[in-house]
């Protein structure tokens, strides 16, 4: 007996399947369809590079500078050196950010970001002064100080010290201490004390005096001084001085060095 053909084997194949074989039309409508769709999708992708970076409607146009205290908006835009006309998508905000922070020293932290869409927005948080270190003038001219935020970085020189910020004078005694201790770090314990200090006593202060790392001392603008010590349990000194003003506020030296055991003497 002969076998099946393949004409009836391929009907046998239908008929197991359950399912009929789509015409050669349906197939080639498919195609049609897909081909479209990747072309649509092609031309729109073309469509937002041009839009992105082609077109003029999505560039800088404008640079708005807030958070500035002492900079200006102006300086703080000829720093940024974005160019009126690039791309707003091609602005690298990273780049942007670095050459503030580079230029202007000034600067503690800056936000920048895109504001669609026309415009690049700088959020600027100054450095805030805590100390001033003098900076004789160079050619009998006066002098200068030079700002100290509360890191410990030293990020500008003005000819005025600003009111109601500490001078700072770094004496050390001994030369094997500032090589134990550098001048940069006896500067940030300096800042430390600072930061610590009870609000009456930071406002009335007028020179941190740094003759080691644990001799550190205050002179206030009424005649008294604090023997501070080292910058370790400053919030304990702190509140230890505190109490031995109010029990003792005739006397014109404190010592808070230790601060289990502080002292008051002279009226």
């Amino acid at each position: 007996m002969a076998g099946p053909t393949t004409a009836e084997r391929g009907e046998r194949q239908k008929l197991r399947s359950g399912l009929p074989r789509p015409p050669r039309q349906t197939r080639l409508r498919r195609l049609r369809v897909l081909i479209a769709l990747l072309l649509a999708l092609v031309l729109a992708g073309a469509g937002v590079v041009w839009l992105l970076y082609g077109s003029q409607w999505l560039r800088v146009e404008r640079l708005s500078v807030s958070g500035t205290r002492v900079l200006t908006p102006r300086q703080v835009r000829e720093a940024a050196d974005v160019p009126d006309g690039t791309p707003l998508v091609s602005v690298d905000t990273d780049a942007v950010e670095a050459r503030l922070l580079r230029r202007l020293p000034r600067i503690d932290s800056v936000d920048v970001v895109r504001s669609w869409p026309h415009g690049i927005g700088l959020k600027v948080t100054e450095r805030t002064p805590v100390l001033v270190v003098r900076a004789p003038g160079k050619g009998g001219k006066g002098d200068k100080y030079v700002e100290v935020d509360a890191k410990g970085v030293r990020f500008a020189t003005v000819p005025t010290a600003p009111k109601n910020v500490a001078l700072l004078e770094l004496t050390p005694s001994r030369t094997a201490a500032l090589r134990r201790f550098p001048a940069d770090r006896l500067v940030r314990e300096a800042v430390r004390v600072a930061g610590d200090l009870p609000a009456s006593v930071a406002r009335a202060t007028r020179t941190v005096k740094v003759r080691s790392y644990d001799s550190i001392s205050l002179e206030l603008g009424d005649g008294r001084d604090v023997e501070w010590g080292s910058g370790e349990k400053g919030r304990a000194k702190a509140r230890t001085l505190t109490a031995l003003m109010k029990a003792a506020p005739k006397a014109r030296h404190f010592d808070v060095s230790v601060p289990t055991a502080p002292s008051s003497a002279g009226s």
